[in-house]
């Protein structure tokens, strides 16, 4: 008899610590977490290898039946394979986060995408975050949470990961980065962000990486009896 999988789908806008938070979550229930927005990062940075502008829908579109993209685990954490070559670490480069907000707005990628997002919730369980897993990309999951934060909040929490990578940002730079890319996000034609409607806003502007994962624990042990 097979064993029931789960999905639970975690949206919100850039900088919410999504997959940070949906990460340890994922380790705590013994699920895949995985990181939907590596795979549009993968997209970006295969572009931008090939010196393709990121918003250049028609370009981007002859490109991606040249490209196998492949998840893989390894002790929980997940990789991103392009025709075959690990690009984890690559995809993580400041220059492709906004690559990937201007990609993921193509509709032509995210159909691209979808099966592979959703192939890995039939035959795992997982909890999947991005903008629009719970309104598009698995609307039938069994849990769904908007998680969310003040953008200054969310610039602040930023600028410490880009410090601990030495990267010299400003807090102004950080913020406005994060004020584009809400705006993008929630006015793109093709799935904008937005909560589902069946979504628990859970706002962790006022809580720590701890507590905020541990609320997010509470919402999916209730939900499906865990």
């Amino acid at each position: 008899m097979n064993q029931r999988c789960y999905s639970v789908a975690i949206d919100g806008p850039a900088g919410a610590g999504k997959s940070t938070m949906a990460r340890r979550a994922a380790q705590a229930l013994n699920f895949v977490y995985v990181d939907t927005g590596a795979i549009y990062r993968t997209v970006a940075y295969a572009t931008l290898s090939r010196g393709i502008m990121p918003e250049d829908g028609d370009a981007v579109a002859a490109l991606l039946p040249e490209l196998k993209l492949e998840l893989s685990w390894q002790e929980g954490v997940q990789h991103m394979l392009l025709n075959g070559s690990d690009v984890t670490t690559e995809i993580r480069k400041p220059e492709i986060s906004d690559g990937a907000s201007k990609v993921a707005a193509l509709p032509v990628v995210r159909d691209f995408l979808m099966e592979t997002q959703r192939n890995a919730a039939r035959i795992h369980s997982v909890i999947m975050d991005g903008r629009d897993i719970g309104t598009v990309v698995l609307p039938d999951a069994d849990v769904k949470i908007f998680l969310s934060a003040s953008p200054e909040v969310r610039a602040k929490r930023r600028l410490l990961e880009l410090q601990a990578q030495n990267r010299t940002l400003t807090f102004e730079e950080v913020l406005q980065d994060i004020k584009e890319r809400d705006y993008r996000d929630s006015h793109r034609k093709t799935a904008p962000l937005r909560q589902a409607d069946d979504a628990v806003l859970l706002d962790t502007s006022n809580l720590s990486l701890e507590e905020s994962v541990d609320a997010i624990l509470n919402l999916i042990r209730k939900k499906i009896g865990l």
